[in-house]
């Protein structure tokens, strides 16, 4: 296990997940990052420390098969699979009230486990991610959805090849240790476990009216940031999130692509720090937090 920004270990569901458990570690009430497609709990380190300190607990772990997790015997690489791996890391962890943080493939996953735990969510950001309704694959996942031409494709992928390909179309550009650690995590089992997942998902929009039936009477707070120059799921998408969030707050970012924690990452933490101070319940840990942090000063 990697000793990583402080990352340990959390036993769930037939593996052993790498694990950023921060702030108050028992507090019942935490926020629950979720990676996507390339990522791990690496991507998230930075916003989860940033909410810790405003005194709230912060959690993130690698998806099975991603990061340095192995998936158990007989794991089903499909949305509906990763959500029931996230619902058991969140039963593990004792969480209670989740806030939701979601990014690329981990929207429509942490949606899924939204739609089957609805009295436990609290709040949920979506970043470059969320109902897709007549969204159509980008050119890498037709490619990954296509027998053959996909196990090719990853076969041949180089470093290079790797860095040169998720860099293109970013306006900023990934800073060089963001795509260095990204890649670190790129070996077979996650080349085979992301054919898996694109082709066990045959339409990522499918369920945006019965989702948005479920939440939108809830008027759950909610954050949307994106990046205007995501070459893989359009910005124009950002205000479509409101068809299952109402409220959503909704922020497209003119520099940013389609990892706008990593580009603009002083941006997003204001933005969703922001977000929790209004989704957070008075008298929590947090308050607590703000109030002794007064009294010291």
């Amino acid at each position: 296990m990697s000793a990583v920004a402080g990352l340990s270990a959390l036993a769930v569901a037939g593996t052993t997940t790498r694990l950023c458990d921060v702030g108050p570690r028992d507090a019942p009430e935490a926020v629950v990052f979720v990676h996507g497609n390339p990522g791990s709990a690496d991507d998230w380190t930075a916003l989860a420390a940033a909410v810790a300190a405003s005194g709230r607990r912060a959690v993130a772990f690698d998806l099975p098969d991603f990061g340095e997790t192995v998936a158990p015997p007989g794991f089903v690489h499909s949305v509906d699979g990763y959500a029931r791996f996230l619902a058991a890391g969140i039963e593990a962890l004792g969480i209670e009230r989740v806030h939701l943080v979601l990014h690329d493939f981990g929207g429509p996953i942490g949606l899924s486990w939204l739609a089957g735990h609805l009295d436990q969510v609290a709040s949920v950001t979506l970043i470059d991610t969320g109902a897709m309704e007549g969204y159509r694959w980008h050119r890498l996942a037709r490619i990954w959805r296509t027998p053959v031409l996909g196990e090719l494709f990853q076969a041949v992928t180089t470093r290079r090849g790797f860095q040169l390909t998720i860099n293109r179309g970013e306006p900023r550009g990934l800073p060089q240790a963001f795509l260095d650690t990204t890649w670190s995590h790129i070996d077979r089992r996650t080349k085979r476990a992301i054919l898996k997942l694109y082709r066990a998902t045959d339409d990522p929009g499918r369920g945006v009216a019965e989702l948005g039936a479920l939440l939108a009477p809830r008027n759950l707070p909610a954050l949307v940031i994106w990046g205007e120059h995501d070459i893989y799921l359009a910005s124009s998408m950002a205000d479509r999130q409101r068809a299952i969030l109402p409220l959503a707050d909704v922020h497209v970012l003119p520099a940013s692509g389609h990892w706008p924690f990593v580009d603009a990452p002083e941006t997003v933490e204001r933005l969703l720090l922001e977000h929790l101070d209004g989704a957070w319940p008075q008298g929590s840990s947090a308050d607590a937090a703000s109030e002794a942090a007064g009294a010291e000063a």
